[in-house]
């Protein structure tokens, strides 16, 4: 088939077989399909759809236009992590050191920070020396000797999805299930892990804004890695504010160092405790979610957790110092103009205002400066005073200071009464 013939047949909204997907998927990899004729395709996609088996063929095209991960030499299954990108979301940096004390190996391929949500890299790079790019001997030998390795996806690895994303990026043709589903199983198909975690996350600061939403991407998901013989489960989780208190690189690092010590913020310590429980679960060692709790707490409470964390990133040629991150050259305090309850952080004011400081990237070439970003210091339901901080600016100057402030004081909604508790997990799918 043309590739304007499977345009045509995607448009007036037939099912497209198997093989002819995989050869215009292939075929547009190899520079054989104008970026045009593709652009068309994804449009059409975008407002058609795709079946649950265009969906497969979708993402096995794509695992196939290049390399993947043999973690074989491993000896046994290794666990993995994916979030659909949230503000304040650094669970991967404290989750791995934890599943790896307990004696599960942790195999990650992260991104960059995408729009208003933060990328895991850029958050590592803040770390003076830190490595991300491994080389796939590399990569399994860390893992083998540290227990865990967060690293870039390589240019070999599912090309397909880079050359698509791309595309779908200056298309408006991204917020699509199936291009969703089928862009990210792909890369965790492609990167070898025996079981995944996913985090969709639902609200305002994230892509999916519905439970609905999130739900049904997230059951494409699962059904592409069982479909890839993985063993996939998913946490709903709220992303209606920030997750912790710190938005912005080097501030995360803290934070997560603060959380594998014990003293992180509760909603964020929640997160990573439960999505150690569920991957311990999930991993050969054959206990059950109430003994996996167990282990990943003692993990923290006896410093263990912080050890592998403090080998893994001298591993990657990075110095776990913590007084070594960047600090911003201005720091300002956001002050209560009046008290009452935080009825709402409106996470993705604070995700635009953590960019508009330099912590994240506005256009794709951007350079990110890792010691900008915010301090939520008051969260929803909290109880303040008139003169209180509820937030800290760190910016590059005085100026993007005082902007910081206005968008952050912006993003606070205060009430009379104490909004009704809300949880952070809103769902567990398998």
């Amino acid at each position: 088939m043309r590739a304007v013939d499977a345009i045509q047949q995607k448009r007036d909204g037939g099912e497209l077989a198997a093989d002819v997907l995989r050869e215009l998927i292939l075929a547009y990899s190899r520079d054989e399909i104008p970026d045009y004729q593709m652009s068309a395709f994804l449009m059409a996609t975008f407002f058609r759809g795709m079946t649950s088996a265009e969906t497969v063929a979708l993402t096995e095209a794509m695992v196939d236009s290049g390399a993947t991960i043999d973690l074989a030499a491993l000896g046994r299954p290794a666990v993995d992590k994916h979030s659909t990108g949230g503000v304040g979301d650094k669970t991967s940096i404290a989750l791995g050191p934890i599943v790896a004390a307990c004696g599960v190996p942790f195999a990650k391929m992260s991104g960059r920070g995408l729009g208003h949500t933060g990328g895991t890299l850029d958050k590592l790079e803040a770390i003076p020396g830190f490595r991300i790019a491994l080389s796939e001997d590399e990569f399994v030998s860390q893992v083998t000797d540290v227990g865990m390795a967060i690293v870039s996806q390589t240019p070999e690895l599912v090309p397909a999805d880079a050359r698509l994303y791309a595309l779908r990026d200056v298309t408006a043709t991204v917020d699509q299930i199936s291009l969703i589903a089928a862009s990210i199983m792909s890369k965790k198909i492609a990167a070898g892990a025996s079981a995944i975690l996913l985090d969709v996350k639902v609200g305002a600061g994230a892509f999916m804004r519905t439970l609905d939403d999130a739900r049904e991407l997230a059951l494409a998901m699962i059904a592409l890695g069982v479909g890839a013989n993985r063993q996939v489960k998913c946490e709903l989780t709220d992303m209606g504010q920030p997750l912790g208190c710190a938005v912005g690189n080097a501030l995360e690092i803290n934070e997560a160092i603060d959380t594998l010590q014990g003293n992180g913020p509760a909603d964020f310590a929640e997160l990573v405790v439960s999505s150690a429980k569920h991957l311990l679960a999930m991993s050969d060692l054959g206990i059950d979610e109430v003994e996996s709790e167990a282990r990943a707490r003692g993990a923290i409470a006896s410093g263990r957790a912080y050890v592998v964390y403090e080998e893994w990133i001298v591993a990657q040629g990075g110095d776990p110092d913590r007084n070594l991150l960047p600090r911003a050259a201005v720091i300002r305090e956001v002050i209560a103009e009046r008290s009452g309850y935080v009825t709402e952080v409106d996470a993705l004011a604070i995700g635009i205002a953590t960019v508009q400081l330099g912590a994240g990237r506005a256009r794709k070439q951007d350079a990110i400066d890792h010691s900008t970003g915010v301090v939520c210091c008051s969260k929803r339901g909290d109880s303040i005073e008139a003169g209180s901080v509820i937030a800290v600016v760190h910016a590059r100057s005085a100026d993007e200071a005082d902007q910081g402030v206005a968008a952050v004081q912006n993003a606070y909604t205060l009430g009379e009464e104490a909004p009704p508790a809300s949880p952070l997990v809103l769902e567990f799918l398998t």
